[in-house]
């Protein structure tokens, strides 16, 4: 379920590497030196995020799919 999610990924000059985020899932953010390493660790993160939100009874947002953030 975590890749139904929009994933926003974007370099960041700060951290110097690529930054990837899901907006609907609170505090779901992975980095990595590649686009593609970005992408594989949120993905990772957003099914550890919905594994323990499942566990702890958390309210689980439904994809909404294409969001408007840029």
């Amino acid at each position: 379920m975590a890749s139904k999610y929009e994933i926003i990924i974007y370099w960041s000059q700060e951290d110097e590497a690529f930054l990837a985020e899901i907006p609907e899932l609170k505090g779901c953010i992975a980095h990595g030196t590649s686009y593609e390493d970005a992408l594989k660790n949120v993905n990772q993160v957003a099914s550890e995020w919905l594994k323990i939100a499942q566990e702890e009874g958390w309210t689980i947002p439904v994809p909404k799919g294409r969001l408007i953030f840029a």
